[in-house]
């Protein structure tokens, strides 16, 4: 099978997991575009990732180390670095030694979702992430109107051979939801727009009930944030807001996380859904990742596909504002 030819270390913005996986106090092993990460939350609340092996003399900062105040333990020395990659304090020393720093991520939460900022050359964020309830007004923006999303509502699949394009490439496919997702009917595309870098399109399930062509059962509105975020909304037959991010590990996986914020039912105010939208959530939607990861894992990448006639504009513009998000 052909690997899909672009670099892995994609820039932008990618999902690391959700808040609740960084409790206080507690360091977390990760390993996303090559690197060994290590992730904690210090007392004040705030989640912090560095580079994980300790400048010293290489210790994984994520495997016994610990958490003190505001700066993680090395277990081979005790080195204590801070939140800003600066090491602070080494125990049999009377000063630190500051002339390195290990390299520090920039960390967004959202809405229970965490967050980081890749660039190759470390370069800071030059924008920042839709709003996963504002960016979509056709429903509800108020999150208290839907069940939290983890833990119930949240699936991941973790090492999938999967490129973050290849998710993106969804975006004008239309006409898979028929043969991948056993749609009913086509979906029409209402609208889309590609400009800097964010990635718009709309679509509409006809009415099987009516007559006219433009009467629609259901829409979908989607926002491709690079090609690390969909942020999307349906509205009409279900209402309900999903978040699906492709996060590469290494230069031939992805870790996939799949979030869904759903309406609550009139009169409950419980954080999780009753069983029976759990049931109904993940018979009708959760199966649509798995759905599609059968399709990516064994897709070659076709560099000059041969295209149909009403795909072919917006695969070309898809293709040419990916291209920005590759700097290596």
């Amino acid at each position: 099978m052909e690997k899909f030819p672009y670099t892995w270390k994609v820039s932008g913005w990618f999902q690391i997991g959700w808040s609740q996986d960084f409790p206080v106090d507690e360091i977390k092993p990760l390993k996303y575009f090559g690197e060994h990460l290590v992730a904690f939350r210090t007392e004040d609340g705030e989640l912090h990732v560095m580079n994980a092996h300790c400048l010293h003399l290489g210790a994984h900062l994520g495997h016994r180390g610990k958490v003190n105040k505001n700066c993680v333990v090395c277990p081979y020395h005790g080195w204590e670095w801070g939140t800003d990659g600066e090491n602070k304090f080494i125990p049999y020393e009377d000063r630190p030694n500051i002339s390195q720093r290990l390299r520090v991520w920039h960390v967004r939460e959202q809405y229970g979702l965490v967050f980081i900022w890749h660039q190759p050359q470390n370069e800071p964020p030059s924008w920042e992430i839709d709003d996963i309830f504002t960016t979509h007004t056709a429903i509800s923006t108020n999150p208290d109107d839907y069940y939290l999303a983890w833990p119930e509502m949240c699936a991941r699949s973790d090492g999938e051979p999967v490129h973050p394009q290849q998710v993106a490439e969804n975006s004008p496919d239309s006409a898979h939801f028929q043969y991948v997702h056993r749609a009913t009917v086509r979906p029409v595309r209402e609208y889309w727009n590609v400009e800097g870098p964010v990635l718009q399109f709309e679509a509409g399930w006809p009415n099987v009930k009516s007559d006219d062509p433009n009467d629609m059962s259901l829409h979908i509105y989607s926002n491709h944030n690079g090609l690390g975020i969909a942020v999307t909304a349906f509205s009409g037959a279900q209402n309900h807001r999903l978040v699906f991010s492709s996060t590469p590990v290494d230069d031939e996986t992805s870790d996939m996380f799949y979030s869904i914020w759903w309406p609550r039912e009139p009169g409950d105010d419980a954080p999780a859904p009753p069983e029976k939208v759990r049931e109904k959530v993940w018979r009708e939607f959760m199966t649509s990742m798995e759905d599609d990861l059968e399709i990516w894992r064994y897709q070659d990448y076709i560099e000059h596909p041969v295209m149909a006639k009403g795909d072919a504009k917006e695969y070309g513009q898809l293709r040419k504002w990916a291209r920005q998000f590759y700097e290596v």
